[in-house]
């Protein structure tokens, strides 16, 4: 089997840690070779954009500045990481990736959606993930549960009603994709990893029957 790109996505509290060991679990399981990546950040100067962007400052940051910040280390990460991970045929699981900025930038920043398409189209070389995992949860939920990690970072501490638009820019774009799996990430741990487990092993039957 080729070498695949699965991406985890969901709000802030949505386990998208747990998540992403259970399937490095899975990988292990599976003899697949892999390597981990997060965004923004995955290279040493994507790093530095992930600090700069999660920081609070003096003045605001514009949502353009926001969004312009997160496709350059997206830039640095496909090109330098991704891609050629691809090409030698290792997998690639990501925490979070595109379909980020069109929720957070897009659905809670409200930029245009073809201004995203515009910035996706120069950034992504025509790349798009195999499969991703969209972990679904009420944003007070996620909130919640992110407060009780520590200290909250300068996109964590928006009002609610961007993340609620967040969240309904996710569904809109999960509906409509069916790379796009969408897992309630409301229920037990032991459920959500079932759901996680079950949509792995789709995937894997499906694609070994190509």
């Amino acid at each position: 089997m080729t070498a695949k790109f699965i991406v985890i996505e969901g709000l802030e509290g949505a386990g998208k840690s747990t998540a992403i060991a259970l399937c490095q679990n899975y990988f292990h399981q599976k003899n697949v070779s892999y390597i981990d990546v997060r965004e923004p950040g995955g290279t040493p100067l994507a790093e530095s954009l992930r600090e700069l962007v999660k920081a609070e400052h003096k003045e605001t940051m514009s949502a353009e500045a926001e969004l312009l910040i997160m496709y350059a280390a997206r830039a640095q990460l496909v090109t330098n990481i991704i891609l050629p991970a691809l090409e030698n045929n290792t997998w690639v699981l990501a925490d979070r990736h595109d379909l980020s900025s069109q929720a957070y930038q897009g659905g809670g920043r409200q930029i245009a959606s073809e201004t995203l398409s515009a910035l996706s189209n120069i950034v992504l070389k025509n790349l798009r993930p195999d499969l991703t995992i969209y972990l679904d949860l009420d944003p007070k939920i996620g909130l919640a549960r992110a407060a009780k990690r520590g200290e909250l970072d300068r996109i964590e501490q928006e009002q609610l009603s961007f993340f609620q638009r967040t969240r309904a820019k996710y569904l809109e774009i999960a509906n409509s994709d069916d790379s796009i799996k969408t897992v309630d990430a409301s229920q037990d741990i032991e459920s959500v990893h079932k759901n996680i487990t079950a949509v792995l092993n789709d995937f894997f039957k499906t694609e070994a029957n190509k």
